[in-house]
């Protein structure tokens, strides 16, 4: 949680000092977020179809090139190294 608090307190600082020396952003801020959720989505269309065509599910596939690791990182609470050890002993992520 604390990465999410240093990362937010980095974009309100970065915001004051836009207003101070009256600039606007360099992009509209929902546009510029869709692109980047493009970009994270994007890297991991090659490796799941990869999976796909080589005969697993969605669901498998998605998990075995750790997508949501890399689309959403290490989300708060979780300890596992990987997205496949949280699935098969929950009881590591305490």
């Amino acid at each position: 949680m604390k990465i999410y608090l240093l990362s937010l307190g980095a974009g309100l600082l970065v915001g004051v000092i836009y207003y101070l020396l009256n600039v606007r952003s360099p992009a509209p801020p929902l546009v510029a977020l869709v692109g980047l959720l493009g970009i994270l989505v994007g890297e991991q269309i090659v490796p799941v179809t990869k999976l796909l065509i080589g005969g697993s599910s969605f669901s498998e596939a998605f998990h075995l090139s750790s997508c949501d690791s890399h689309i959403f990182g290490m989300l708060p609470g979780r300890r596992t190294a990987g997205p496949i050890d949280g699935l098969k002993n929950p009881e590591k992520q305490t």
